[in-house]
């Protein structure tokens, strides 16, 4: 993807890092650490939908993977940001008690591996603590989760559920080994708010969300429908359920970090998801242009407030 886009996932770091509740992830970092104490390895991390690898650089930061070894898979379908991950993980160490070790470094990466290609992209997070070993792919994660011939500890998809396609979860829940963890924060469901309001509000976000539920796989209550879904399967149980609702807003009229570029990334987003649908007769001609003009300029002018509600879900699968 464009490096637009690469720039929107830096930019909503410091968003989601806002909105991911804090107790679950305690509830994460010690289930995590009891799990490292009870088998012989490197604990084994999948991460799908990883983007450019923000949520592994969060739980370094973060502290929630247990000290030792880790297998970090960060699996993208967009091959261009899997790509990018070496990168965005190299500047993301500079400053940090991490030596961040790639192919292109002048240390070799400590691997056993004989595959020049496979190795090209991989990452070594080396820290006073841990040790991340990590493998991006360029893959559909469920796909890719199938033909693997292993199991993983712990299983993240973040912003995930609402494109997946529910009806495949379970698959990608199988990847798991037995009592591994399911952890699938900022699950978007079902409401998407824009301040100070205007009158076509209601009629564009209708919209907007009819445009997700119309895309393969796409679902807008995908918080709701994938905690009845995970509740009712024998296989899995839920840990815990919490909101993530995203709050960006203008302070004292400017917003902080790169969030106005986030707030115009979403604005393209729902100007395109609405150039591709039928809108209906909701939305009169030249009404999404208006709305649109008024909400880049309050952008511009640090008044726009933007908010979404979301779910972060937690869980084990199987039993230990």
């Amino acid at each position: 993807m464009a490096p637009d886009f690469h720039r929107y996932l830096q930019a909503k770091r410091a968003v989601d890092d806002r909105a991911l509740d804090r107790g679950l992830i305690e509830d994460l970092r010690e289930g995590l650490a009891e799990r490292a104490t009870d088998h012989e390895g490197p604990l084994r991390v999948l991460d799908v939908g990883a983007g450019l690898g923000t949520m592994l650089a969060r739980f370094i930061e973060w502290d929630i993977l247990p000290p030792g070894a880790v297998e970090y898979t960060a699996v993208d379908v967009d091959p261009a940001t899997v790509a990018a991950i070496p990168g965005f993980l190299a500047e993301w160490g500079s400053d940090r008690t991490v030596e961040v070790r790639t192919a292109d470094s002048d240390d070799a990466l400590d691997t056993q591996r004989n595959d020049a290609d496979a190795d090209a992209g991989r990452v070594e997070l080396a820290g006073p603590e841990r040790r991340v070993a990590v493998e991006p792919v360029a893959a559909d994660g469920v796909e890719f989760a199938a033909e693997a011939d292993r199991e993983w500890d712990v299983l993240v998809g973040a912003a995930l559920l609402d494109l997946l396609g529910l009806d495949r979860l379970p698959y990608l829940l199988s990847a798991l080994a037995p009592g591994g963890y399911w952890y699938f924060p900022i699950t978007f469901d079902g409401v998407t708010r824009f301040l100070p309001a205007h009158d076509a509000d209601g009629a564009i976000e209708r919209a907007y969300h009819r445009h997700m539920e119309e895309k393969p796989g796409g679902d807008s209550r995908a918080g709701s429908h994938a905690l009845a879904r995970l509740s009712a399967m024998e296989a899995a149980s839920v840990a815990g359920v919490a909101g993530s609702d995203w709050v960006v807003r203008p302070v004292d009229g400017t917003y902080p970090g790169d969030e106005a570029f986030f707030l115009r990334h979403i604005l393209d987003t729902v100007e395109s998801a609405l150039d591709d649908l039928d809108a209906g007769p909701d939305i009169e001609d030249g009404t999404l242009a208006e709305w649109l003009t008024t909400r880049r300029r309050q952008v511009e002018a640090g008044e726009l407030t933007y908010l979404t509600h979301q779910l972060d879900l937690l869980g084990r699968y199987g039993e230990a």
